[in-house]
């Protein structure tokens, strides 16, 4: 059996599915890395919403694809981009989503941190940034998850320089109770966030990033980095104190971070790891055995895949993150909040499944055949 997949060019090529998904199995957390998958909702599609008004949220679904994380031995990465914060799920969303996925962990023994931002508001002065943070770092606390510190639009708005992020973080972190994650993401993820850290030279930024983190050691357990830069990551991760971890959060360059070399490594906190995230756990299992080797080649190949899902505009990556989980049966429908699943085009979607068969991500190839298949004939393919 084939499959007809629409080109760029608007023609059809013939291609056929494996039949076999690669064999992989549930396992226990690792022990050479921190690993979080950046989770994404699933929508409830019966709800009678508009792109612009409240998500509303299959609860059960959205749960169980946490525990389909967990399950592989994953941290799960809560209420961050990868879950559409600010592209379709708002504060009081969020916050359902935090309370709800951290009781879940809590059950299931899964480890999990979740995203502390301000968007509540989207402006303000910087008492009222500093009151947002703290209503969100409150909520996420009590909820007993770890804290992740995500850049705040409305804060990239306000700041005048970089005093004003050196204040509104310290502020943040002498409050905090436990470490926290600092999330630095770039423009390429959210435009709105550029200059972020008080300058858009990327070298200043860094050093203003690094100042905060030398002032408040104690209260950093590590930095997520969103830059696409591989040298960039490799300097930052070589000049943080010792102890504070560096978790990639690059899509593009993921497996040779991790890896590290003779000076180091990073751990993990990735949007591509939710797809990804058997395949993954059982590359970094691998590595945990010292067998870097068999981690690359596991890993690399996944890279054209990771590429193609947040290819520019890479903020829609999410709408090819639920594609792929539709296809894989982890939810009945590839409706997204927001309206999001619009923002791809059928040739994108057609190489995203491509790619993701010939990896063998799909636990049933025919279900993922059938459903592309489905896709296919709404946009009027039918042969």
């Amino acid at each position: 059996m084939t499959v007809q997949l629409p080109g760029a060019d608007g023609t059809l090529r013939a291609y056929e599915p494996r039949t076999e998904p690669l064999a992989v199995a549930a396992g226990t957390s690792f022990t050479s890395r921190t690993v979080f998958a950046a989770a994404h909702v699933v929508a409830d599609p019966f709800a009678d919403v508009s792109p612009d008004a409240p998500a509303a949220v299959d609860w059960d679904a959205t749960l169980a694809f946490r525990r389909h994380l967990w399950a592989h031995g994953l941290g799960v990465a809560e209420a961050m981009d990868t879950a559409q914060r600010g592209m379709g799920l708002d504060w009081t969303g969020a916050a359902e989503l935090i309370r709800r996925s951290a009781a879940e962990a809590r059950a299931v023994g899964g480890r999990i941190a979740c995203g502390v931002g301000t968007d509540q508001i989207t402006g303000g002065t910087l008492a009222e940034i500093r009151a947002a943070y703290e209503e969100q770092l409150a909520l996420v606390e009590d909820s007993g998850a770890q804290a992740v510190l995500m850049a705040s639009r409305a804060l990239a708005a306000t700041a005048t320089g970089p005093e004003d992020y050196l204040e509104v973080y310290g502020h943040l972190l002498r409050q905090a109770t436990a470490p926290v994650v600092l999330h630095w993401l770039g423009p390429m993820f959210d435009p709105a966030l550029t200059g972020y850290w008080g300058a858009d030279d990327l070298d200043a930024a860094t050093d203003v990033f690094l100042e905060i983190i030398a002032a408040h050691p104690d209260k950093v357990d590590g930095v997520k980095v969103s830059l696409l830069e591989v040298r960039r990551e490799t300097d930052l991760r070589r000049r943080l104190p010792r102890g504070v971890r560096c978790y990639t959060g690059d899509d593009f360059h993921y497996p040779e971070l991790i890896a590290g070399d003779a000076k180091g490594f990073s751990h993990a906190l990735l949007g591509v790891f939710d797809p990804l995230g058997p395949l993954a756990a059982q590359a970094v299992r691998l590595l945990d055995t010292g067998d870097t080797a068999g981690f690359r080649a596991l890993l690399d190949p996944t890279v054209a895949l990771s590429r193609h899902l947040f290819q520019a505009p890479t903020r829609f990556y999410k709408t090819g993150v639920v594609f792929l989980a539709w296809l894989a049966g982890h939810q009945d429908h590839f409706a997204m909040v927001g309206g999001l699943q619009s923002a791809r085009s059928l040739p994108h979607f057609a190489r995203a499944y491509e790619l993701a068969d010939g990896l063998g991500l799909f636990p049933d190839p025919k279900l993922a055949e059938d459903r592309m298949k489905t896709l296919l004939a709404l946009y009027g393919v039918t042969r």
